[in-house]
């Protein structure tokens, strides 16, 4: 059965219609209905905040802007914030128009969330040269 699924969907491209197509055989194989698909995904809270920096190219990103390898210090001081928090999840990104640094946070409860996206944002503040008040 899963071998069908090269002659149903085109890896190459992504053709959305059989993308769907593939979905519904997915859900019927498995005796769901839409409903019960969209159960199994739950949005946890989160915080999207903006740092205003000098430049904003001295934040370089990898793996679909998740991951910052410039400066290098600042993705493990991120990933020592998100271990403190359950359900932790964040990253920066560069925005593509202003000095600002995009910077995205999620965990548990709406609380962590935005307390993760603070300590965040005042890490960015502090390595990517934030400029106006630091974020409080």
């Amino acid at each position: 059965m899963l071998l069908s699924f090269i002659d149903i969907i085109n890896e190459t491209i992504g053709d959305a219609v059989s993308d769907f197509l593939a979905l519904e055989i997915i859900l019927h194989y498995k005796g769901w209905s839409l409903a019960n698909w969209n159960k199994l995904y739950k949005d946890l809270p989160y915080r999207m905040l903006k740092v205003t920096v000098k430049d904003r190219n001295v934040i370089t990103t990898t793996d679909a802007e998740r991951k910052c390898v410039l400066p290098s210090d600042l993705q493990p001081a991120i990933d020592d914030l998100i271990k403190k928090y359950k359900n932790g999840r964040a990253f920066v990104r560069p925005s593509g128009t202003e000095d600002l640094i995009r910077v995205y946070a999620e965990a548990a409860t709406q609380t962590e969330a935005d307390e993760l996206a603070l300590k965040v944002s005042q890490l960015v503040y502090d390595t990517a040269g934030g400029v106006n008040d630091r974020p409080t």
